[in-house]
């Protein structure tokens, strides 16, 4: 395990990037932590406000990550010091932000509504993604070629050209999840491009469109697949980030009373 960690990341200079994803995760849970306790009214936190405007932590977090990614560009140390301590920044400020993710998405302050889901979704996927990126994969297939496929341009090239066409078509059937993981791991792109696409996807927009029964089949495999996966995927949203909150079901106001007597027009 030693000789993994010192060869995978303290070697190859990886160790900035551990240190900011181990900020950014704990900076996530940690304002979690801090939000869900404002809303249940518990513990000495608030709302930071100046002169009635409510301040979110994304403003901060716009600045921090500013500050640690330009000090990261212009330090000389790599590995230094300097580096650790820009990645800490970069890290908390990229928590913050990506925490409210789902407030620049809609321009609105859609924290604890269903919407606010994305910023836990946007979260999970970016962890997701640096680790694998720390544990040796790069884009688009590039560490699976030998040093002699590297070296001749056309095999590199092709290899470029045709895990990203995987990608693509991954992305134009509705996958988003799968298209972004699968430009590390191709194997994930080609299951993607292969499988039926998503009834809502531009992919089925467009064929499908003469193909009836290619498209009843994308609706219930997207139907059974979003039965199975949705109610887990939400009890673990709800588990990292808190619930959203429960809006009161609309009541029925009954029939509308008519005109009484001696209303009608004279």
């Amino acid at each position: 395990m030693g000789n993994w960690f010192y060869r995978n990341i303290v070697e190859p200079g990886k160790l900035p990037l551990l240190i900011a994803l181990a900020s950014f995760v704990l900076t996530f849970l940690i304002t979690r932590m801090v939000t869900r306790l404002i809303r249940a009214g518990k513990g000495p936190f608030g709302n930071v406000k100046s002169g009635g405007l409510h301040i979110h932590h994304v403003v901060p977090g716009v600045v921090l990550t500013v500050i640690g990614g330009f000090g990261a560009v212009a330090s000389a140390e790599h590995t230094g010091p300097g580096a650790i301590v820009f990645a800490v920044i970069f890290g908390i400020g990229a928590g913050l932000v990506l925490d409210e993710f789902a407030l620049i998405l809609h321009l609105d302050d859609v924290y604890w509504t269903e919407a606010g889901r994305k910023s836990v979704e946007a979260v999970v996927l970016t962890t997701a993604l640096l680790l694998l990126i720390l544990g040796g994969f790069a884009p688009l297939g590039v560490n699976d070629l030998t040093e002699d496929e590297r070296d001749d341009r056309r095999v590199f090239l092709l290899t470029l050209a045709v895990n990203f066409g995987f990608v693509l078509i991954t992305l134009f059937k509705g996958k988003f999840r799968m298209a972004v993981i699968g430009t590390l791991v191709p194997f994930i792109a080609i299951i993607g491009a292969i499988r039926l696409a998503r009834p809502a996807s531009p992919w089925a927009r467009r064929v499908y469109r003469r193909r009836p029964r290619s498209r009843a089949r994308a609706i219930l495999r997207a139907f059974r697949h979003d039965k199975r996966w949705t109610g887990p995927g939400r009890k673990f949203q709800d588990l990292i980030g808190g619930a959203p909150d429960r809006l009161p079901a609309a009541r029925d106001p009954g029939p509308t009373p008519g005109p009484g007597p001696g209303t009608g027009p004279r």
